[in-house]
Protein backbone atom coordinates (compact mmCIF):
# COMPACT_ATOMS: atom_id res chain seq x y z
CA UNK A 1 0.00 0.00 0.00
CA UNK A 2 1.26 3.47 -0.81
CA UNK A 3 1.53 5.96 2.02
CA UNK A 4 -0.36 9.27 2.37
CA UNK A 5 1.27 12.04 0.37
CA UNK A 6 1.25 14.49 3.26
CA UNK A 7 3.49 12.21 5.34
CA UNK A 8 5.76 10.92 2.53
CA UNK A 9 9.26 12.02 1.47
CA UNK A 10 11.42 10.81 -1.37
CA UNK A 11 15.20 10.61 -0.85
CA UNK A 12 17.78 10.35 -3.63
CA UNK A 13 21.19 8.69 -3.17
CA UNK A 14 24.61 10.11 -3.92
CA UNK A 15 28.05 8.71 -4.63
CA UNK A 16 28.76 5.48 -2.79
CA UNK A 17 25.38 3.89 -3.59
CA UNK A 18 26.36 2.70 -7.08
CA UNK A 19 26.63 -1.00 -7.89
CA UNK A 20 27.16 -2.99 -11.07
CA UNK A 21 23.81 -4.05 -12.53
CA UNK A 22 22.01 -0.97 -11.19
CA UNK A 23 18.77 -0.41 -13.07
CA UNK A 24 19.10 -3.42 -15.36
CA UNK A 25 16.15 -5.46 -14.08
CA UNK A 26 14.08 -2.27 -13.91
CA UNK A 27 14.81 -1.52 -17.57
CA UNK A 28 14.04 -5.10 -18.52
CA UNK A 29 10.67 -4.98 -16.76
CA UNK A 30 9.53 -1.46 -17.66
CA UNK A 31 9.91 0.28 -21.05
CA UNK A 32 9.75 3.64 -19.27
CA UNK A 33 12.96 2.83 -17.41
CA UNK A 34 14.67 1.49 -20.53
CA UNK A 35 13.84 4.77 -22.30
CA UNK A 36 15.56 6.77 -19.54
CA UNK A 37 18.79 4.79 -19.89
CA UNK A 38 18.62 5.12 -23.70
CA UNK A 39 18.16 8.88 -23.36
CA UNK A 40 21.16 9.10 -21.04
CA UNK A 41 23.31 7.18 -23.56
CA UNK A 42 22.29 9.64 -26.28
CA UNK A 43 22.76 12.83 -24.25
CA UNK A 44 26.13 11.80 -22.78
CA UNK A 45 27.48 10.40 -26.04
CA UNK A 46 28.57 7.06 -24.61
CA UNK A 47 26.91 3.85 -23.42
CA UNK A 48 26.25 4.69 -19.77
CA UNK A 49 23.77 1.79 -19.65
CA UNK A 50 26.54 -0.67 -20.51
CA UNK A 51 28.74 0.79 -17.77
CA UNK A 52 25.90 0.43 -15.26
CA UNK A 53 25.01 -3.11 -16.23
CA UNK A 54 28.11 -4.87 -17.53
CA UNK A 55 31.38 -3.07 -16.84
CA UNK A 56 33.44 -3.91 -13.72
CA UNK A 57 33.17 -1.81 -10.56
CA UNK A 58 36.43 -0.06 -11.40
CA UNK A 59 34.75 1.61 -14.39
CA UNK A 60 31.44 2.42 -12.71
CA UNK A 61 33.24 3.82 -9.66
CA UNK A 62 34.97 6.51 -11.70
CA UNK A 63 33.37 9.81 -10.69
CA UNK A 64 32.74 10.70 -14.34
CA UNK A 65 30.49 7.63 -14.64
CA UNK A 66 29.16 7.27 -11.10
CA UNK A 67 27.36 10.59 -10.93
CA UNK A 68 25.33 10.33 -14.17
CA UNK A 69 24.66 6.66 -13.42
CA UNK A 70 23.05 7.43 -10.07
CA UNK A 71 20.99 10.26 -11.55
CA UNK A 72 19.81 8.07 -14.42
CA UNK A 73 18.80 5.16 -12.19
CA UNK A 74 16.84 7.45 -9.86
CA UNK A 75 15.02 9.09 -12.77
CA UNK A 76 14.27 5.66 -14.25
CA UNK A 77 12.54 4.70 -10.99
CA UNK A 78 10.66 8.03 -11.03
CA UNK A 79 9.38 7.41 -14.57
CA UNK A 80 8.12 3.97 -13.56
CA UNK A 81 6.38 5.46 -10.52
CA UNK A 82 4.69 8.11 -12.68
CA UNK A 83 3.50 5.57 -15.24
CA UNK A 84 2.43 2.71 -12.98
CA UNK A 85 1.82 4.22 -9.52
CA UNK A 86 0.38 7.67 -10.33
CA UNK A 87 -1.18 8.17 -6.89
CA UNK A 88 2.17 7.66 -5.15
CA UNK A 89 3.37 11.18 -4.43
CA UNK A 90 5.76 12.92 -2.07
CA UNK A 91 5.28 16.08 -0.05
CA UNK A 92 9.03 16.72 0.34
CA UNK A 93 12.11 15.56 -1.57
CA UNK A 94 15.83 15.74 -0.85
CA UNK A 95 19.01 14.18 -2.17
CA UNK A 96 22.39 13.48 -0.62
CA UNK A 97 25.10 15.47 -2.44
CA UNK A 98 24.76 14.41 -6.12
CA UNK A 99 21.28 13.15 -5.20
CA UNK A 100 20.11 16.74 -4.76
CA UNK A 101 20.06 17.06 -8.57
CA UNK A 102 17.90 13.93 -8.82
CA UNK A 103 15.56 15.49 -6.25
CA UNK A 104 15.28 18.60 -8.42
CA UNK A 105 14.15 16.42 -11.34
CA UNK A 106 11.53 14.85 -9.07
CA UNK A 107 10.36 18.31 -8.01
CA UNK A 108 10.06 19.28 -11.69
CA UNK A 109 12.55 22.08 -11.22
CA UNK A 110 14.97 20.55 -13.72
CA UNK A 111 14.48 18.50 -16.89
CA UNK A 112 16.30 15.18 -16.97
CA UNK A 113 18.32 16.09 -20.08
CA UNK A 114 19.49 19.34 -18.48
CA UNK A 115 20.24 17.51 -15.22
CA UNK A 116 22.45 15.04 -17.09
CA UNK A 117 24.48 17.80 -18.71
CA UNK A 118 24.86 19.58 -15.37
CA UNK A 119 25.96 16.39 -13.62
CA UNK A 120 28.47 15.66 -16.36
CA UNK A 121 30.09 19.06 -15.74
CA UNK A 122 29.86 18.55 -11.98
CA UNK A 123 31.73 15.25 -12.19
CA UNK A 124 34.39 16.62 -14.55
CA UNK A 125 34.87 19.69 -12.35
CA UNK A 126 35.25 17.66 -9.18
CA UNK A 127 37.76 15.36 -10.83
CA UNK A 128 39.72 18.41 -12.00
CA UNK A 129 39.72 19.86 -8.48
CA UNK A 130 41.12 16.58 -7.18
CA UNK A 131 43.95 16.74 -9.70
CA UNK A 132 44.78 20.37 -8.87
CA UNK A 133 44.59 19.85 -5.12
CA UNK A 134 44.67 16.15 -4.21
CA UNK A 135 43.01 15.10 -1.00
CA UNK A 136 40.69 12.49 0.37
CA UNK A 137 37.88 11.60 2.73
CA UNK A 138 37.47 9.43 5.84
CA UNK A 139 34.41 8.09 7.62
CA UNK A 140 34.35 8.58 11.38
CA UNK A 141 32.15 6.14 13.26
CA UNK A 142 30.88 6.32 16.82
CA UNK A 143 31.75 9.92 17.66
CA UNK A 144 29.42 12.94 18.04
CA UNK A 145 29.80 15.57 15.36
CA UNK A 146 30.88 18.17 17.91
CA UNK A 147 33.88 16.03 18.83
CA UNK A 148 34.74 15.53 15.15
CA UNK A 149 34.57 19.28 14.56
CA UNK A 150 36.89 19.89 17.49
CA UNK A 151 39.38 17.33 16.19
CA UNK A 152 39.32 18.95 12.75
CA UNK A 153 40.11 22.35 14.24
CA UNK A 154 42.90 20.89 16.40
CA UNK A 155 44.48 19.05 13.49
CA UNK A 156 44.25 21.94 11.03
CA UNK A 157 46.03 24.19 13.52
CA UNK A 158 48.82 21.69 14.17
CA UNK A 159 49.86 20.27 10.79
CA UNK A 160 50.34 21.46 7.22
CA UNK A 161 47.02 21.16 5.43
CA UNK A 162 43.46 21.24 6.66
CA UNK A 163 40.54 18.91 7.35
CA UNK A 164 36.83 19.66 7.64
CA UNK A 165 33.51 17.94 8.29
CA UNK A 166 32.08 17.06 4.86
CA UNK A 167 28.97 14.99 5.59
CA UNK A 168 26.87 14.91 8.74
CA UNK A 169 25.22 11.66 7.73
CA UNK A 170 23.55 10.51 10.95
CA UNK A 171 24.34 10.28 14.66
CA UNK A 172 27.60 8.36 14.94
CA UNK A 173 28.55 8.62 11.25
CA UNK A 174 30.44 11.69 10.04
CA UNK A 175 32.60 12.00 6.93
CA UNK A 176 35.59 14.34 6.88
CA UNK A 177 37.51 15.78 3.90
CA UNK A 178 40.93 17.31 3.64
CA UNK A 179 44.57 17.15 2.68
CA UNK A 180 46.23 13.74 2.91
CA UNK A 181 48.61 14.82 5.69
CA UNK A 182 45.75 16.20 7.77
CA UNK A 183 43.66 13.06 7.29
CA UNK A 184 46.57 10.92 8.43
CA UNK A 185 47.22 13.12 11.46
CA UNK A 186 43.61 13.32 12.60
CA UNK A 187 42.99 9.54 12.78
CA UNK A 188 44.74 8.94 16.14
CA UNK A 189 43.19 12.10 17.56
CA UNK A 190 39.72 10.87 16.67
CA UNK A 191 40.39 7.41 18.11
CA UNK A 192 41.69 8.92 21.32
CA UNK A 193 38.50 10.99 21.50
CA UNK A 194 36.46 7.77 21.36
CA UNK A 195 35.82 7.07 17.68
CA UNK A 196 35.02 3.41 17.14
CA UNK A 197 36.57 3.47 13.69
CA UNK A 198 38.20 5.92 11.27
CA UNK A 199 38.02 4.52 7.75
CA UNK A 200 39.78 6.12 4.80
CA UNK A 201 37.45 6.09 1.79
CA UNK A 202 38.52 4.97 -1.69
CA UNK A 203 38.30 8.45 -3.24
CA UNK A 204 41.00 10.86 -4.40
CA UNK A 205 39.03 14.08 -3.92
CA UNK A 206 38.12 16.08 -0.83
CA UNK A 207 34.44 16.61 -1.66
CA UNK A 208 32.33 19.12 0.25
CA UNK A 209 35.33 21.08 1.46
CA UNK A 210 37.19 24.24 0.43
CA UNK A 211 39.57 22.02 -1.58
CA UNK A 212 36.82 21.89 -4.22
CA UNK A 213 37.43 25.55 -5.05
CA UNK A 214 39.15 24.73 -8.40
CA UNK A 215 35.87 23.12 -9.53
CA UNK A 216 33.74 26.15 -8.82
CA UNK A 217 34.26 28.37 -11.85
CA UNK A 218 33.29 25.78 -14.44
CA UNK A 219 30.46 24.37 -12.35
CA UNK A 220 29.08 27.84 -11.65
CA UNK A 221 29.08 28.59 -15.38
CA UNK A 222 27.12 25.41 -16.02
CA UNK A 223 24.60 26.31 -13.31
CA UNK A 224 24.08 29.77 -14.83
CA UNK A 225 23.29 28.23 -18.23
CA UNK A 226 20.94 25.57 -16.82
CA UNK A 227 17.20 26.37 -17.03
CA UNK A 228 15.75 25.84 -13.54
CA UNK A 229 12.08 26.30 -12.67
CA UNK A 230 10.53 26.93 -9.28
CA UNK A 231 9.99 23.49 -7.70
CA UNK A 232 6.50 22.01 -7.63
CA UNK A 233 7.34 19.84 -4.61
CA UNK A 234 9.14 21.06 -1.49
CA UNK A 235 12.90 20.52 -1.81
CA UNK A 236 15.32 20.63 1.12
CA UNK A 237 18.83 21.65 0.12
CA UNK A 238 22.10 20.22 1.40
CA UNK A 239 23.87 23.44 2.34
CA UNK A 240 21.49 24.85 4.96
CA UNK A 241 18.97 21.97 5.36
CA UNK A 242 16.20 24.45 4.53
CA UNK A 243 13.45 24.48 1.93
CA UNK A 244 14.40 25.82 -1.51
CA UNK A 245 11.34 27.66 -2.83
CA UNK A 246 12.57 29.37 -6.00
CA UNK A 247 14.82 28.64 -8.94
CA UNK A 248 17.20 31.29 -7.64
CA UNK A 249 17.47 29.61 -4.25
CA UNK A 250 18.12 26.28 -5.96
CA UNK A 251 20.93 27.71 -8.08
CA UNK A 252 22.45 29.31 -4.99
CA UNK A 253 22.38 26.06 -3.04
CA UNK A 254 24.05 24.17 -5.89
CA UNK A 255 26.72 26.86 -6.26
CA UNK A 256 27.66 26.43 -2.60
CA UNK A 257 27.24 22.67 -2.42
CA UNK A 258 30.64 21.42 -3.59
CA UNK A 259 32.59 23.14 -0.82
CA UNK A 260 29.95 22.98 1.95
CA UNK A 261 29.02 20.13 4.26
CA UNK A 262 26.02 17.93 3.53
CA UNK A 263 23.64 18.48 6.46
CA UNK A 264 21.81 15.18 6.15
CA UNK A 265 20.99 14.64 9.82
CA UNK A 266 19.37 18.09 9.95
CA UNK A 267 17.52 17.40 6.68
CA UNK A 268 15.87 14.24 7.97
CA UNK A 269 15.11 15.86 11.33
CA UNK A 270 13.43 18.77 9.56
CA UNK A 271 11.29 16.34 7.58
CA UNK A 272 10.30 14.50 10.73
CA UNK A 273 9.34 17.78 12.41
CA UNK A 274 7.17 18.57 9.38
CA UNK A 275 5.17 15.37 9.88
CA UNK A 276 6.96 13.03 7.47
CA UNK A 277 6.67 9.40 8.55
CA UNK A 278 7.39 7.48 5.32
CA UNK A 279 10.85 7.84 3.76
CA UNK A 280 11.31 6.23 0.34
CA UNK A 281 14.78 6.00 -1.14
CA UNK A 282 14.44 6.34 -4.92
CA UNK A 283 17.34 4.79 -6.81
CA UNK A 284 20.34 2.58 -6.23
CA UNK A 285 20.74 0.74 -2.95
CA UNK A 286 19.62 1.45 0.59
CA UNK A 287 22.37 3.65 2.05
CA UNK A 288 20.05 6.56 2.77
CA UNK A 289 17.41 4.30 4.28
CA UNK A 290 19.99 3.09 6.76
CA UNK A 291 20.98 6.65 7.65
CA UNK A 292 17.43 7.95 8.03
CA UNK A 293 16.53 4.91 10.16
CA UNK A 294 19.25 5.94 12.63
CA UNK A 295 18.03 9.54 12.66
CA UNK A 296 14.29 8.78 12.98
CA UNK A 297 13.93 5.15 14.07
CA UNK A 298 10.20 5.57 14.69
CA UNK A 299 9.51 6.28 10.98
CA UNK A 300 9.18 3.88 8.03
CA UNK A 301 12.23 3.65 5.74
CA UNK A 302 11.85 1.90 2.37
CA UNK A 303 14.15 1.48 -0.65
CA UNK A 304 12.74 1.41 -4.18
CA UNK A 305 15.20 0.46 -6.91
CA UNK A 306 14.03 -2.65 -8.77
CA UNK A 307 10.78 -4.40 -9.81
CA UNK A 308 10.67 -6.56 -6.69
CA UNK A 309 10.90 -3.63 -4.28
CA UNK A 310 8.30 -1.64 -6.22
CA UNK A 311 5.84 -4.50 -6.20
CA UNK A 312 6.50 -5.35 -2.56
CA UNK A 313 5.91 -1.86 -1.21
CA UNK A 314 3.53 -0.15 -3.63
CA UNK A 315 0.94 -2.81 -4.45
Amino acid sequence: MTSPTESTAWLFPGQGSQKTGMGQTLAQAYPEAAAVFAQADEVLGYALSNICWHEPDSVLNQTLHTQPALLTHSVAVLRVLTAHYPTFRARIVAGHSLGEISALVAARSLAFEDALRLVQVRAESMQYAGEVHPGGMSAVLGLPIEAVEQACEQTSAAVPGDVWVANDNCPGQVVISGDDDALEAIAPILKEAGARRVLRLAVSIAAHSPLMEPAQERFHTAIESTPFSDPQINVIGNVHATTLETSGEIAGDLRAQLNSRVRWTETIQRMGAAGIHFFYEIGSGSVLSGLSRRILPEAEHISLDDPDSLQAHLT
